[in-house]
């Protein structure tokens, strides 16, 4: 009995110092990735006229409840935004007559019908291409926006202040959170904290594959960088299309960038906490084509430096009575990663407009979402408001993106 209970000790001993040497390594990884980003930049706001010229395009599906807000920020704008095109994907709600409306207000305004949708392919970045054919050929610039963002009154400017600053050919902007209530309080900030691990803090431009960070929500490309790329329709096998766009452009030998913005836009996502785990655990995990080895790495990097502290402190101190967990090596060790998750919780709290209580008790849900991390980049089958979409892999040659009828088009 007592040779069982020393070799159950000796192997609980070295399982305990091989988990310590992963959860080292991995948060050695994050700290230095947080300290190299920890002094970004942001898009600041500017009103100065510019002279380059802006085509708008908003990909929509059934958001006749969620654009309203957005269409008035956007023809809120002054002239830079001299074209806006709002692509239907299939919409039974009455999405339509609500662009209708709005564009008998403004004539920069229109509607386009960009089905039917191929089987299997990602619908978002179908419309998208569908609404980059239908812009006109004046505009030096295009920009995505969702419909659940609301534009500020100084976004075109400042956009493209940003741009003439930073001599990129595309970035994109870290919208404002606005939360639903308690219970996505708790769900989004852990997701959200899985970007800061395996990315590092916004504010930053890069030139490698591997450190690329893109929101569609509000992403502006040069329009011959993008139409060089391909467009988007050299993304529609991919489930995280604004991701697979900057990293191709990154390695067309573009910089990107990624930045926090000061209050110019905002977006209320979801509708509560169940729809923002079954939306965003899709295209969290950012796997596609170019992804690499970091599918293995940051997820790696999320389930044991973000994730893993907090149990693995509830199981030292619960075998040890709470004598004696906190200071053995693996117990200081997750007390650190504990400590670095804080901070990092505390740095975040700036990406939310309205923070409930329950934000600050989001890191319980890190060992979840890191669950549904790891399984979302092991499917490549998905799907997203009804439709399926299969995952392109190495290799994958994009489906060409079919032609737009012109009476999909509607002023």
């Amino acid at each position: 009995m007592r040779r069982r209970v020393g070799a159950g000790s000796r192997w609980a001993g070295q399982a305990a110092l091989v988990l310590a040497i992963a959860q080292a390594v991995m948060g050695a990884r994050v700290a230095a990735r947080l300290a190299g980003t920890a002094r970004g930049i942001r898009v600041a706001r500017r009103d100065e006229p510019a002279a380059e010229r802006i085509g708008v395009i908003v990909p929509v599906l059934n958001e006749r409840d969620r654009l309203a807000p957005c269409l008035v920020g956007l023809l809120a704008q002054p002239d830079e935004f001299a074209e806006i095109v709002v692509v239907d994907g299939g919409s039974t709600d009455g999405t339509r007559e609500l662009v209708a409306r709005f564009a008998a207000r403004d004539s920069r305004l229109r509607w386009l019908d960009a089905t039917p949708v191929p089987p299997g392919i990602n619908g978002k970045a179908h419309g998208l291409q569908a609404g980059l054919g239908a812009l006109g050929a004046g505009h030096e610039w295009i920009l995505t926006i969702d419909a659940d963002v609301r534009p500020g009154p100084d976004l075109a400017r400042s956009l493209l202040s940003h741009a003439a600053a930073t001599g990129l050919a595309a970035f994109s902007v870290a919208t404002g959170q606005r939360l639903s209530g308690p219970g996505e309080g708790i769900v989004h900030p852990a997701m959200l904290a899985t970007l800061v691990y395996r990315y590092g803090i916004p504010g930053h431009a890069v030139s490698r594959v591997g450190r690329v960070q893109a929101n569609g929500q509000c992403m502006l490309v040069r329009a011959d960088a993008l139409r060089d790329a391909g467009g988007f329709a050299a993304v529609r096998d991919s489930v995280c299309e604004d991701v697979t766009l900057a990293r191709g452009l990154v390695l067309a030998g573009h910089r990107v960038g990624f930045f926090e913005s000061e209050g110019l836009v905002s977006v209320e996502m979801y509708g509560g906490w169940r729809e923002a785990w079954h939306g965003w655990t899709r295209s969290l995990p950012m796997h596609d084509r170019h992804a690499g080895t970091g599918t293995i790495i940051g997820p790696a990097e999320v389930v044991l430096a973000q994730a893993g502290p907090i149990p693995v402190l509830a199981t030292l101190l619960t075998r040890s009575g709470g004598r004696g967990g906190w200071g053995s090596l693996l117990g200081r060790l997750n007390l650190a990663l504990l400590t670095m998750r804080l901070g990092t919780l505390a740095g975040m709290a700036r990406a939310y407009e309205d923070r409930p209580v329950t934000y600050w008790l989001s890191p319980l849900a890190d060992l979840p979402v890191a669950v549904a991390l790891v399984r979302s980049a092991a499917r490549r089958h998905h799907t997203w408001r009804g439709r399926p979409i299969t995952r392109g892999g190495q290799g994958t040659t994009p489906v060409p993106s079919a032609p737009v009828p012109e009476s999909g088009v509607s002023r």
